[in-house]
């Protein structure tokens, strides 16, 4: 009797966080393997350089590459751990905190915040689009969404706004490809991407 009591386990929200956070590390470890590439020989032909646009070789050796002093994909190889574990918790029946999810949701924000500087170093300062970066972008993006209207609508942040949180979360994906359209529209503008296809 008590399991038909049970509240329902959020199993879309914890594969989708398990997919993301693991999309996430592989690209992190793919650059962290190519920056441990680079350093054994600076002249190394990366996998991820396909043209002068699309290469990750430039974006590694910058300094907006290591900006705490250390190879930025480091970060990635263990933030991105977090949205594997809460995913995997999930669908183990736990039930987190609201002081949980509210962290777990600043962490986003802060890594959204990265990521949105970033686009605009590879974008505006360096000139390329690292294919391992972009898919890095690819799931913080909607992870940031999917979480924040999660979190509004279950109460996390208060009862005042759970209506908003419900009605965002019907629109955490629409505005996640607006996101991409306008990551894509501003590459686009600035490096002229298409000529380059």
């Amino acid at each position: 009797m008590t399991d038909t009591l049970a509240p329902r386990r959020p199993i879309a929200l914890a594969i989708f966080l398990i997919v993301a956070g693991a999309l996430g590390w592989w690209a992190s470890f793919s650059l962290t393997v190519d920056k441990f590439l680079l350093l054994v020989n600076p002249e190394a032909d990366l996998d991820c350089n396909f043209s002068v646009l699309v290469q990750c070789g430039k974006n590694l050796d910058s300094w907006q590459g290591a900006v705490f002093g250390f190879p930025n994909p480091i970060l990635g190889l263990g933030g991105f751990v977090a949205p594997i574990a809460v995913g995997v918790g999930l669908l183990a029946g736990a039930r987190f905190a609201n002081w949980f999810w509210i962290a777990f949701n600043v962490g986003l924000a802060g890594a959204l915040g990265f990521v949105i500087w970033l686009i605009s170093q590879s974008i505006f300062v360096l000139g390329t689009l690292c294919p391992w970066c972009m898919l890095v972008w690819s799931v913080t993006i909607p992870l940031f969404w999917i979480v924040t209207a999660r979190n509004l609508a279950e109460g996390a942040f208060g009862d005042r706004v759970t209506g908003f949180g419900r009605a965002l979360r019907s629109w955490a994906i629409p505005v996640t490809i607006v996101c991409y359209a306008v990551v894509a529209l501003i590459a686009q503008l600035r490096l002229d991407v298409l000529r380059y296809l």
